[in-house]
């Protein structure tokens, strides 16, 4: 029978993960039955979310995660061998799969569409879950209007760099929050952000003020915590906030106190929706066909931080928690 490796959680995280936090284990594959697949990963993602999905962090179990595999063997017709998938089976090199989910927060694998000479690592990016998380946390939360405000933070990450250029395509003014000088000069320069905001080097309140003296209509937030405070603060009346993450606190033991927000919801007439992209997963292939067009206008373009080797599959997950990747952060296997 065929063999596994899959990355397994050897101690819980404390604070920021470690890489004596991992180890990698052999698992023996049952052989298939009727209706099951056998996929070989090609990419394997590393997300913000798999910091935060703590109530599956047991000692022993595999890391959570997704990734772009070739189907190897199949006894469905609907997952033909040859075909690549996107499945939500964790950090494993090999994985027998029965297409219809056991849980209820697992999707079933997605067939790959036609991308053309496009990477098949966009699968796990701007044409996967980052990509549609931009697209529908952007459009069907906050509804932008050409001519008005969007500030995004986080905006160098796979989701954030999305949501500026999709805001741009719109006709709206882009201002990223991001952690270095190097992404600031990314967003600038590459994506045609209006203006990027090093939060590290510069006083947020004050950068925010200049860029947008008439204030901030919609907020795509990523990062929670004091730029979440600082960018509420210079809401315009009738404003928007979008919630997808927050990644500030996800290395924290304990959760942060929600800073005072009703002064500023109320008076300034706020709407604020927190969202899991799954709500839009039977809508997911439309907008990729919309974004695969965008990329082939030059309208829309990405970055990948790639690493490669499954065995540096921590490493590159503790690189993106501390920011270290440009764009999208995924592990060739």
């Amino acid at each position: 029978m065929p063999k596994a490796r899959k990355i397994v959680i050897a101690s819980q995280f404390e604070g920021e993960p470690k890489i004596t936090d991992f180890k990698i284990e052999a698992e023996e594959l049952r052989a298939l039955q009727d209706g099951q697949i056998l996929c070989e990963a090609e990419y394997i993602s590393v997300d913000p979310f798999q910091r935060s999905s703590t109530h599956k962090h047991k000692v022993g179990s595999t890391m959570v995660g997704a990734q772009v595999a070739r189907i190897l063997d199949s006894r469905s017709l609907e997952y033909p061998v040859g075909r690549h998938v996107v499945g939500y089976w964790g950090c494993r090199d090999r994985t027998v799969v029965d297409p219809t989910p056991a849980a209820d927060d697992i999707l079933p694998p997605m067939l790959v569409p036609d991308i053309g000479d496009l990477p098949l690592s966009l699968s796990l990016g701007v044409l996967g879950m980052p990509g549609a998380t931009a697209y529908f946390g952007l459009l069907h939360i906050c509804h932008p209007k050409p001519g008005e405000t969007v500030v995004v933070n986080g905006a160098a990450g796979a989701v954030g760099s999305i949501v500026g250029q999709i805001a741009r395509i719109k006709g709206c003014k882009v201002i990223g929050i991001a952690g270095s000088d190097l992404k600031v000069k990314w967003l600038k320069e590459e994506l045609g952000f209006d203006h990027a905001i090093n939060y590290k080097t510069a006083n947020v309140d004050k950068a925010l003020k200049e860029a947008a003296p008439g204030g901030v209509d919609v907020f795509f937030d990523n990062v929670g915590g004091e730029q979440f405070d600082v960018v509420i603060s210079n809401m315009r009346k009738g404003g928007r906030i979008s919630l997808c993450g927050f990644i500030s606190s996800y290395n924290e033991s304990k959760l942060p106190k929600m800073p005072a927000i009703h002064m500023h919801m109320i008076g300034r007439e706020l709407r604020m929706e927190g969202f899991m992209v799954s709500r839009w997963w039977g809508r997911w292939d439309q907008a990729f066909t919309e974004m695969a067009q965008w990329i082939r206008e030059g309208k829309l373009k990405y970055r990948e931080t790639v690493t490669e080797g499954f065995q540096n599959t921590p490493r590159a997950f503790i690189g993106m928690l501390r920011g270290e990747n440009l764009g999208k952060a995924v592990v060739k296997v």
